[in-house]
């Protein structure tokens, strides 16, 4: 009836000799942003060639260092890159260092580990051994991990931004011959750099809820909780500040933003713009294949436009969480083959996009490394580096933020399908929804347990969390 009754006012827009002014067309245009040379920015090709340009910018810092990431392990490759920042304060008694890192994720075991007090341990030990000038702080976004972490990326050294979705531990860096791959990029950017420095030390220095970790009496949660509460309220309002600015021949418009929260959500918000103004293609690279229902939808809306999209996801074997068989099964390992069913729906609801080549879907496995790649390209112009893995927790939950590149020269075209061809030579394209493992065929616990859920509709809870 609804459709019956606007009928009349869609058909008299398409009759319109002038095309409509789409809502997403504003809300980009209106989008504050950095102008950056496009020779100030360089796609670094893999985890290895991360690890060593942070080290290189660490050894090199004069002023300030500023690290945002989920963790830091307590591992060969956390110590690496702590003993660097203690040596690098050494060299530079002025240096400035920082270290942002999820309060709750700090300050416990691996999952499915032995109880322990995390990495938070090998802070203090660091500190009482080398002493002060390496300030490392926990950031509880919510009172519990389960409802939301710190998941804000960012290094920023002197005045360039290492941007990538990577934590530090031993697989993120490539130690042991083992990797779990991401996206890396470099900035040289002042304004930008101090930017996103400006914000660390806004939101989360001056804020009571968060707290030194490398420290001797460090405050339970449950006493921090009315500072956490006012924590998020302030993180719901905040976002970075991005000056007025005029974009060159050979520029690039850089825009950092925020996401927190179910509403008023800008990171959000712009993401489902860019999305809804694609116009011929679109590259959407996520690490679990779980999207939020919005997302869902404008990727309907684009096939039914005619618009070729591409999602490239990781192998279940290519998952973090990931068991193989001959493995002790635990309840965490049920993650990869959740997400594997969703992405066999998805491609089942759309399987004649596939055949005719308008839907492909691709999946990423090398050995027995892992995919953590998220991100958009859109059409030859637009491009996003984020940390958000777009799904329902990143969407509602966790603390989120991402770089928006508006590229209208196509000055770094080049550079994306480069990192694009790169990435195709790890994956292979599903012909079909067959191609991926029946449910009937897995392991006798995840069958056991997926019965459980769907049963109990429980798996729609685990995959919002989770």
């Amino acid at each position: 009836m609804n459709k019956l009754i606007s009928a009349p006012g869609r058909l008299a827009r398409r009759m319109l000799p002038f095309p409509r002014r789409r809502k997403s067309d504003a809300v980009l245009e209106a989008l504050p942003f950095f102008a950056v040379p496009a020779g100030a920015i360089e796609a670094l090709p893999d985890p290895t060639a991360f690890r060593q340009a942070l080290l290189r910018h660490i050894a090199q810092a004069s002023r300030r260092i500023v690290i945002v990431t989920l963790y830091l392990q307590d591992d060969e490759a956390g110590r690496e890159v702590l003993d660097a920042l203690y040596a690098a304060k050494a060299r530079q008694p002025a240096l400035r260092i920082s270290v942002f890192v999820d309060w709750h994720r700090a300050q416990r075991g691996l999952i499915g580990k032995q109880k322990s007090e995390g990495n938070a341990g090998m802070y203090r030990e660091y500190a009482e051994r080398l002493g002060a000038g390496v300030d490392i702080y926990g950031v509880p976004v919510q009172n519990r991990e389960l409802f939301g972490v710190l998941h804000l990326k960012g290094f920023v050294i002197d005045d360039a931004v290492l941007y990538s979705g990577a934590s530090l531990n031993d697989v993120y860096l490539a130690r042991h011959g083992r990797y779990r791959l991401d996206r890396y990029h470099l900035l040289q950017h002042r304004a930008l750099a101090d930017a996103m420095a400006a914000f660390v030390q806004r939101h989360f220095v001056d804020s009571d809820a968060v707290r030194r970790l490398n420290v001797v009496g460090v405050p339970s949660t449950k006493m921090l909780q009315p500072a956490i509460r006012d924590l998020r309220q302030d993180l719901q309002r905040a976002a970075y500040e991005v000056p007025p600015a005029s974009l060159g021949d050979r520029d690039v418009a850089v825009t950092p933003l925020l996401g927190f929260g179910r509403g008023d959500n800008t990171l959000n918000e712009v993401l489902l713009a860019l999305l809804r103004g694609t116009r011929q293609r679109l590259i959407l690279l996520t690490p679990y294949f779980n999207l939020p229902r919005p997302v869902r939808l404008v990727l309907g809306q684009l096939l039914r436009r005619g618009c070729v999209i591409d999602i490239m996801v990781g192998d279940k074997t290519a998952n973090d969480f990931y068991i193989p068989p001959g493995q002790p099964f635990k309840t965490i390992g049920l993650l990869p083959y959740l997400y594997e069913n969703n992405l066999r729906r998805f491609a089942r609801t759309h399987r004649r996009q596939i055949d005719s080549g308008q839907l492909n879907l691709h999946l990423w496995r090398d050995g027995d490394n892992s995919y953590h790649l998220k991100g958009l390209f859109i059409d030859d112009d637009v491009a996003v580096l984020t940390g958000n893995n777009l799904n329902p927790r990143a969407w509602a939950l966790d603390l989120e933020n991402g770089l928006v590149l508006r590229d209208p020269a196509h000055l770094l075209h080049a550079m994306h399908q480069a990192e694009w061809e790169a990435l195709k030579r790890h994956a292979v394209r599903l012909n079909d929804y067959h191609a991926l493992e029946s449910p009937r065929h897995y392991p006798a616990d995840v069958r056991k347990l997926l019965r459980r859920l769907n049963r109990t509709r429980l798996d729609r809870l685990v995959n919002r969390l989770l």
